[in-house]
């Protein structure tokens, strides 16, 4: 069984990767760069190729059994996963673990939501095995703003005070490789949701606890958002995440009581807390 990952170097496929190392796997590993390739933890297998060159793909699917395919937020997002969904089919794949998002068809609108809905569909069309894993905010987000949360006692990201049942990239990880590796997958699209339906300002307090300090939200002003966010990012993402952060503040992204048992049914155990994720984190940045 030869497993590919796409996105294996991100946040949620370096996760992926680790878990699948841990479970006897190789996980063959879809890298841009020779750079990319050489930060990949041992047993690992880096293929040469790129979403955004389908002309790469025929060689790196070739031989591969399974796909985990996850596409990072881009302009092109919508191509690059269309191109992936022709390569593994062209290649024969059997099955394919496509990352979307929690709730996507409730707020098109904003791009990287958007983004998915076609790939979701050209899968689901495709005739090929597949499973949606549809993860809501990760937990691990909150490692991009240390130096806002430790340094200043602010915690930026402005999520709003509905709620949203944020999820840890390791729950993600193992509904991944529960999905390629196990039966009974297959048409299945399974929430991945914190057990918390966590507010901005519930946030800040428990970074506040277990950091010894004050830690407070920074609001929801989302023009001093953009602006404090424009040195960083570029203009096309910072346009899609305060349409995100817009929808957040107005509606939240919480899960339903029934969504829980049918998460169960791919995860296999409880999902991790966001106060045990923000234990041990602070643990690490005081250390």
């Amino acid at each position: 069984m030869k497993i590919m990952i796409t996105g294996g170097t991100g946040t949620v496929g370096s996760a992926t990767v680790r878990r699948m190392l841990q479970a006897g796997l190789t996980p063959h590993v879809l890298v841009r760069s020779p750079e990319k390739a050489a930060a990949l933890p041992a047993g690992a297998v880096a293929v040469a190729g790129d979403l955004q060159k389908p002309d790469t793909l025929a060689a790196a699917f070739a031989g591969v059994d399974r796909l985990f395919l996850l596409t990072a937020l881009a302009p092109d997002e919508t191509q690059q996963g269309l191109n992936a969904v022709a390569a593994a089919r062209q290649a024969g794949v059997r099955r394919l673990v496509y990352m979307s998002i929690h709730r996507l068809e409730s707020a098109l609108q904003i791009p990287h939501f958007g983004s998915k809905k076609p790939i979701q569909d050209a899968i689901a069309a495709s005739g090929l095995e597949y499973t949606f894993i549809q993860p809501n905010n990760f937990f691990q987000v909150d490692h991009w703003f240390r130096d806002a949360i430790v340094q200043y006692g602010v915690y930026p990201q402005p999520i709003g005070s509905i709620g949203m049942n944020r999820v840890d990239v390791r729950d993600i990880a193992d509904a991944v490789v529960n999905a390629l590796t196990q039966e009974g997958h297959h048409g299945a699209a399974y929430p991945l949701i914190g057990r918390d339906a966590l507010k901005a300002g519930q946030v800040a307090e428990i970074w506040s606890r277990h950091l010894g300090r004050d830690v407070r939200y920074a609001g929801d002003d989302l023009d001093a958002w953009a602006a404090q966010s424009r040195p960083y990012l570029p203009e096309w993402l910072v346009h899609d995440l305060r349409i995100m952060y817009d929808h957040f503040q107005k509606h939240g992204l919480p899960a339903a009581e029934e969504e829980f048992a049918w998460q169960e049914k791919v995860l296999q155990h409880a999902p991790r807390r966001f106060e045990d994720f923000v234990a041990e984190t602070a643990a690490v940045w005081k250390g």
